[in-house]
């Protein structure tokens, strides 16, 4: 059973990332404008959901309008790159960075609107939609040759996988990974290929082989699993929301919210940096 990392509660735990240079791990609450650190927390004037590393003082971090460059020791943001910004009904969701230096960073609609969200890239300076039609933009995560990309719509309950050319940019049709996957999640990709699957509502991490079956399943004391992040050297955490718990849920599974410690002697994984 995973084991408490952090007791700060989320309303919308998501986009944790173990930062190798740092050795510290960091995550958002979405609905609470929020950027943590075990040590360290900063607040925004509107929603963020994800980042990359570029460099061991900076990140990327995807909000609801653009995408931005983070200095992590003065918390400056400066702007990158828009994203939806011309539409109120969306924000930013699941992101990571690819194995090719670009940044996959998903959208859906504040309240979950039908087919309102998008999977989009970053590379090199320009923004490109991949993917439309999604309504809770998930899953994102990649191969360690970086050969696929994964990603979900999780009111679909589809995992799909998609080929990569030598730039990282899809060259096929996307092909589903896994179906019926119900309230996938965030995914990490560990180093044997195997992708980890959170599932909301679950209260689970589901490891995938690279056939789609399932091999294995981690437990987490929150309902709620939004997104697991891998260190190189094999441990898993996980972020949990609170978002639509009522009492009687919360005075069940009362760490729903908190960051876990999920389990150790995972392949271990570093996460790809971001070429801007």
């Amino acid at each position: 059973m995973a084991e408490l990392y952090d007791d700060r509660l989320c309303v919308l735990g998501e986009g944790p990332l173990w930062h190798p240079d740092r050795g510290e791990l960091f995550w958002f609450d979405i609905l609470s404008n929020r950027l943590y650190t075990k040590a360290q927390e900063w607040s925004f004037e509107e929603a963020h959901s994800a980042a990359g590393v570029i460099d061991a003082d900076t990140l990327l971090i995807a909000s609801e309008t653009a995408l931005w460059t983070f200095d992590i020791t003065s918390g400056a943001r400066n702007h990158v790159a828009a994203l939806e910004a011309d539409n109120p009904l969306t924000r930013s969701n699941d992101g990571r960075a690819d194995p090719h230096g670009g940044f996959w960073i998903g959208t859906m609609g504040w309240f979950a609107q039908p087919h309102a969200g998008a999977i989009y890239r970053y590379y090199r300076g320009e923004v490109r939609k991949l993917f439309d039609q999604i309504t809770i933009s998930n899953s994102i995560c990649f191969s360690p040759d970086g050969s696929l990309a994964y990603f979900a719509d999780t009111a679909a309950g589809t995992i799909w996988s998609v080929r990569l050319d030598s730039d990282g940019w899809p060259v096929e049709d996307r092909q589903n990974f896994v179906a019926g996957a119900r309230g996938c999640d965030g995914a990490i990709c560990d180093g044997d290929g195997y992708v980890w699957s959170a599932r909301w509502g679950a209260g689970q991490i589901v490891r995938h082989a690279p056939d789609g079956s399932v091999d294995h399943v981690e437990h987490v004391p929150a309902k709620q699993v939004t997104c697991p992040a891998l260190t190189p050297d094999g441990v898993l955490y996980a972020t949990t929301a609170t978002e639509g718990l009522d009492a009687a849920a919360l005075a069940t599974l009362p760490l729903s919210g908190a960051v876990f410690f999920v389990c150790d002697g995972v392949p271990g994984r570093a996460e790809p940096r971001v070429i801007l």
